[in-house]
């Protein structure tokens, strides 16, 4: 009779397609889980009123998307540059120039909104990565005075028309300004996922020099990305200046830091190559939410800051720490 054989023969490891990284992939939908956790502790936390849940309540809601969408279309952009393992600073100068054009050359120099929108959009594009000449210029031309906005149709009024980026449509429940972020955000999508831009891009932050060699026009991509930034950056101070009717040169500050939190949180690398606007997008809604859980329970500004920072920190180690299993794991 033959002997059993002394040992079970080891089993085969799984295909690769099986082994699935748990901690690589809540990295990578962190601003999700993110959202979803804010959510919860949101309504665990938030002040009650005659019963109702303030956190929950409409008016709320409105005001958190409201409040994130300029830093959300000014995160669009800088989901761009970050993809190629660049950094923009200028974006809440760029913010304040634009709110202060605006104001200006529609109650000055008469302008109508369409000629003023395109000319404010074309300077943010120009003025790209250009933190103290945007905000030295735009308090030369403010005089660092608070420019208001007034309607009508005489000398010194800006546009009626213009005055709805303050409403809100649909009942009154969805404000204009959010309706501006989710196009900028639609656009950009398209643009980074299903053009050859957007394949650039990618390739000048996964590896300059063999996207160089590919024959990529790489000084002209990072180029191109800070001009995007520059350009919705203005959009974002055209929709500022519209939902507080004014425009002033000190507004905007702390916004670069916002929106890069919400770019790192949504699932974009710091060291380039890989990205969401997807998760940029829900990235910069978290970030909203968290502020107003925290406003809602008279949390210090400087700790909201400081919650800031810290998330952006957080996130730039689980992505070192993604980039060092996948290191070891080749």
């Amino acid at each position: 009779m033959n002997e059993a054989p002394a040992r079970a023969e080891s089993a085969p490891s799984p295909p690769a397609w099986r082994r699935i990284d748990l901690f690589a992939i809540a990295v990578r939908f962190q601003s999700v889980i993110g959202l979803v956790l804010v959510a919860i502790g949101g309504i665990i936390f938030s002040p009650r009123r005659h019963g109702l849940i303030l956190f929950l309540a409409p008016d709320n809601m409105a005001n958190i998307v409201r409040a994130v969408s300029e830093t959300g279309i000014i995160a669009v952009g800088m989901t761009f540059v970050i993809i190629t393992a660049g950094i923009d600073l200028s974006v809440g100068a760029l913010l304040s120039l634009s709110s202060v054009l605006t104001a200006t050359i529609m109650t000055t120099a008469g302008w109508g909104l369409i000629p003023t929108v395109l000319f404010v959009v074309a300077c943010g594009a120009a003025f790209g990565a250009g933190l103290q000449v945007a905000r030295g210029l735009a308090l030369v031309i403010s005089n660092n005075q608070y420019i208001n906005i007034s309607y009508g149709d005489g000398p010194g009024l800006a546009p009626p028309v213009f005055a709805i980026l303050g409403d809100r449509l649909f009942n009154n429940i969805v404000p204009v300004a959010t309706l501006v972020f989710v196009v900028v955000a639609a656009i950009a999508t398209f643009v980074l996922n299903f053009t050859r831009f957007g394949r650039y891009v990618f390739a000048v932050g996964g590896n300059e020099r063999a996207a160089r060699l590919s024959g990529v026009p790489v000084t002209a991509v990072k180029i191109s990305v800070y001009a995007i930034t520059g350009l919705v950056s203005a959009i974002a101070g055209i929709v500022h200046a519209g939902q507080f009717n004014f425009g002033s040169a000190n507004d905007g500050t702390g916004y670069e830091l916002t929106a890069i939190a919400a770019v790192v949180i949504g699932g974009t690398s710091l060291f380039g190559g890989a990205g969401s606007m997807v998760g940029t997008v829900a990235g910069a809604v978290m970030l909203g939410a968290l502020a107003n859980v925290l406003q809602l329970n008279n949390i210090n500004a400087a700790l909201q800051l400081l919650a800031t920072g810290a998330i952006i920190v957080l996130a730039a180690v689980l992505q070192s720490l993604v980039r060092r299993r996948e290191g070891l794991g080749r």
